[in-house]
């Protein structure tokens, strides 16, 4: 319905992680049970949730690969993940991406 920003969230558990920010799909049950969650304090109907999550990490490589065709996942986590891990990645949040 209006302009979207697609990203590729690196994390231990970031399927996990996101979908408890998220909280749930429900904007109902998210007002409800978890109200500081991004679809609780932002989401407006159940189809106008605010956000999108992969919901296991074989969907988040199909999303990914749609959304980021010239991503190559496994090529990133042999050379980038590693440096990631060790601190010696930083986000640039004017080009929003990450950056070794």
């Amino acid at each position: 319905s209006g302009p979207m920003w697609a990203y590729i969230l690196a994390h231990e558990n970031a399927v996990s992680f996101w979908r408890s920010l998220m909280g749930p799909t429900k904007v109902f049950r998210a007002r409800n049970s978890v109200p500081d969650s991004i679809r609780g304090a932002y989401g407006l109907t159940d189809t106008r949730n605010t956000t999108h999550g992969s919901d296991s990490p074989a969907s988040a490589s199909r999303e990914i690969a749609f959304f980021f065709p010239e991503f190559n996942e496994q090529l990133w986590y042999q050379q980038e993940e590693p440096r990631l891990r060790c601190g010696q990645v930083y986000y640039n949040a004017e080009e929003r991406v990450h950056c070794v």
